[in-house]
């Protein structure tokens, strides 16, 4: 069974920071545009940033630019959000993405396998 599973959300003041987690299991992730999403109630998923297999021309969306970092470690089969200088903003429940394609895409319904989700809450 395919899973990935996410960890390290949770409630934060404003100018906090959060590490988050997705783990992959049921199959190697290396050769995968991993993204991290965020949904708020009643809009879209939202790209946060993604990171192809080797790790450059990495994506971040405009307002988490300078905050937010991803990385991955392959050998793991695991991806990293650190965000910092946290904003209420930020608050919506984030979502870990695998797409099997070379290039980043925006768009949700490109990425193949999804985790559940982890609440992030940032108190003003």
């Amino acid at each position: 069974q395919v899973q990935l599973v996410e960890s390290g959300g949770g409630l934060v003041q404003t100018g906090g920071s959060l590490r988050l987690s997705c783990a992959g299991s049921g199959r190697t992730f290396s050769n995968y545009v991993m993204g991290w999403f965020r949904q708020t109630p009643g809009k879209e998923r939202e790209l946060v940033a993604a990171i192809p297999w080797s790790g450059e021309r990495i994506y971040y969306a405009d307002s988490v630019k300078g905050r937010f970092t991803i990385s991955r470690d392959n050998a793991k089969n695991t991806v990293y959000l650190q965000m910092n200088s946290l904003k209420p903003e930020d608050t919506a429940v984030y979502y870990c993405a695998a797409d099997r394609s070379t290039l980043i895409s925006i768009h949700a319904h490109w990425y193949e396998y999804w985790g559940q989700g982890t609440q992030v809450t940032v108190s003003s």
